[in-house]
């Protein structure tokens, strides 16, 4: 793959970055709001590492999208992106991380999007609300996460991707894409429930319900 295809796709995904990093700056966060979102971001740094003998079958995406449902899209978008860059630390830094960072940070953008305003009763969006959210994590690591990833394998196999190039891509990546989703699936059952219901105390407690 050519250099300069190389800088312009990680150029491009970087600038994808920037306007939520902005937003969420300009935000008032509190201090106590910065240390969840750190122990939310190990938690998934974490959650990567401790399945690395198991490719794509990671609890990652899960835990961000529980970040985005309770702390709203912004903080979930944090979470997301900030887990794919630490979490590369152990598993590698390259010129696929801000394609990651995107695609993880955009997943966490979203459960926030659509769940937050479900969760002021945790045990009632548990209740309710489980099914949407196991679809949502399905969908949105097969299409979403898995699109984007998957641009920057296009970019890197030929500087000049045809629809042949595009369709292999996409098609040698289901079988993994699938796996992916589908661990995602079953960390939210496992998952979801309790981890909602500890960040709503939390955030009672604390005082930064206010997400």
């Amino acid at each position: 793959m050519g250099e300069h295809y190389l800088l312009i796709s990680i150029l491009i995904a970087l600038l994808a970055l920037i306007p939520f990093f902005v937003k969420f700056e300009r935000r008032k966060v509190q201090a106590r709001e910065l240390v969840l979102l750190a122990v939310l971001i190990a938690t998934a740094v974490v959650g990567r590492a401790a399945f690395f003998m198991l490719p794509n079958f990671k609890p990652i995406l899960a835990i961000v999208i529980i970040a985005g449902v309770a702390l709203g899209g912004e903080s979930g978008f944090m979470v997301g992106a900030m887990a794919a860059f630490v979490s590369n630390f152990i598993f590698g830094q390259g010129p696929w991380t801000p394609f990651q960072m995107v695609a993880m940070g955009l997943v966490g953008f979203l459960a926030g999007i659509l769940f937050k305003k479900y969760y002021a009763k945790a045990d009632s969006f548990i209740g309710k609300r489980k099914l949407p959210l196991l679809i949502f994590g399905a969908v949105a690591v097969f299409f979403l996460y898995g699109g984007i990833v998957d641009i920057w394998t296009i970019l890197a196999m030929t500087p000049h991707p045809t629809l042949a190039t595009v369709v292999a891509v996409y098609g040698a990546a289901v079988y993994f894409n699938l796996v992916h989703a589908g661990a995602t699936v079953i960390f939210l059952l496992l998952l979801a429930g309790p981890m909602l219901k500890k960040l709503r105390r939390v955030q009672i407690k604390y005082g930064i319900d206010n997400m």
